[in-house]
């Protein structure tokens, strides 16, 4: 078997490998490819990985910047790269801020942007895909995950494909501590779309425990690590909102924490990614300690970690980061467990279920009829059944309305992204822009839009006013 990550020069990639560790000896690896088309990027992430893979490895690695050398042969591909990297986001997040609108990576403008530049690149990756290995599964990662996940099924055609996140698998891991059970135990009712979902039942033995984890959260606080929402609206709704929902409940507040704090996470973590690919320069060059290799990377987890979502929902970055602190000099591979938990551990699953151990995970797959009131063949993040080579969601039955609508309303401006990016449209991309709940009106659209294209510069379309026939 050959996995193939499209964008191994990101700062997961090590925790990509320390997963890949934890699964080889339940999948048939023989060969696990690392592509980016940055090379000194990939060649610093190799070295990050160094003291991962100085142990007993079952399978051939490879390091390249040529997409058919990765591509071909593959029997799974992972799509993890960022178009524009870190500064590409820092504009994507700074911009809205402006007309005091949220500036967040995947929702709302920010989500827009990513969308619009992404989109092609990824539609070419899948007509290589098929090309050189039309028979491989791809599991996409590259955010925002709904949008790029539905361009690869529904524009490029491409059926073999489920996008993943890992904050609906984070939310069952969390409820299984909570009830004090396996996470395998439970049976997850989860709808939505990519970082607009909820949980509405969550079965252990035949019985719905949400009313009792509400009931706990009320009690004791205790559930999620970053749980954002007012318990009391939770216990109202009768459901757990994934946590980006609180941008669409909470969006004032969401926006004037931002502005207080003068910055939006991409600038919050912009100097610790700097100094990670610093630091590991500067081992490689003077030759170092490989011992330090691993220090550098433990502090850049560290700091990561304990500052997420603390700008959006206010919360004290002093005392978040002393927490981090502390969590830094755990030992060095429980902490690299721990956080390789995430999404890479969630597509080694996929993988292992597709080949040999049916498994019920949370996906981003095209609908199928599984959620009524919305289009087969949008894609919705949803709980499915994974396993005998196919991907497939559950019915959930009716929706509430309320969430229905907020759906409706956000997959809209989705497609309308998707149909201006193919068709490299400006008025089509206002018209998405507008659409979107958290977007106040075409005039502020109109100055978002334009400010992005006159800030992003090669790394966004031209948009034209003609659209492709």
């Amino acid at each position: 078997m050959k996995l193939t990550f499209i964008g191994a020069g990101g700062v997961r990639t090590p925790l990509v490998v320390q997963s890949i560790l934890n699964f080889q000896e339940r999948l048939p690896l023989d060969t696990v490819c690392m592509m980016d088309i940055d090379a000194e990027k990939l060649d610093l992430i190799r070295l990050a990985c160094k003291p991962r893979l100085a142990r007993e490895v079952k399978f051939r690695i490879e390091w390249t910047t040529g997409a058919r050398a990765a591509i071909e042969g593959a029997d799974y591909i992972v799509t993890t790269f960022r178009e524009g990297s870190l500064e590409s986001r820092v504009i994507d997040e700074q911009v809205p801020l402006k007309y005091g609108v949220l500036g967040q990576e995947t929702t709302g403008p920010g989500g827009f942007a990513m969308g619009l530049r992404t989109v092609p690149v990824v539609l070419r990756y899948v007509e290589m895909i098929q090309k050189w290995a039309p028979d491989a599964w791809l599991l996409n990662f590259t955010n925002p995950a709904g949008i790029i996940t539905e361009a690869i099924t529904r524009v490029g055609g491409f059926e073999r494909a489920v996008g993943i996140c890992d904050n609906p698998p984070a939310m069952v891991r969390a409820a299984a501590a909570m009830l004090g059970v396996a996470p395998e135990r439970l049976f997850p009712e989860y709808y939505g779309l990519n970082h607009l979902g909820w949980m509405r039942a969550l079965y252990l033995d035949g019985v719905n425990m949400i009313p009792q984890m509400i009931r706990g959260i009320k009690d004791s606080g205790a559930f999620l690590e970053h749980f954002p929402f007012d318990i009391e609206e939770v216990e109202a709704l009768g459901s757990i909102p994934n946590e980006y929902v609180y941008f669409y409940y909470y969006p004032r507040k969401s926006v004037e924490n931002l502005i207080k704090a003068g910055q939006s996470r991409a600038l919050q973590i912009l100097p610790f990614n700097q100094e990670l690919y610093a630091s590991l320069r500067r081992i490689r060059d003077e030759e170092q300690d490989p011992a330090e290799i691993q220090r550098v990377y433990l502090r850049y987890l560290s700091q990561r970690h304990s500052t997420y979502m603390t700008l959006e929902t206010g919360q004290d970055t002093t005392k978040a980061s002393a927490e981090g602190a502390v969590s830094a000099s755990q030992d060095a591979d429980q902490a690299m467990d721990e956080s390789a938990e995430g999404y890479s551990a969630v597509a080694l699953s996929v993988i292992e279920a597709l080949t040999s151990s049916p498994k019920v995970m949370i996906l981003n797959v095209p609908n199928r009829g599984a959620l009524p009131g919305m289009a087969d063949d949008d894609v919705i993040e949803t709980t499915c059944m994974v396993g005998n080579g196919v991907v497939r969601p559950f019915a959930m039955g009716p929706l509430p309305d309320a969430d229905l609508g907020l759906m409706k309303s956000v997959k809209a401006y989705e497609r309308l992204v998707i149909d201006a990016a193919v068709q490299d449209s400006y008025p089509l991309a206002l018209q998405a822009l507008a659409q979107h709940p958290l977007v106040p009106g075409h005039d502020i659209a109109r100055s978002i839009l334009d400010d992005y294209l006159a800030q992003h510069g090669d790394y966004f379309p031209k948009l034209g006013y003609t659209t492709k026939g």
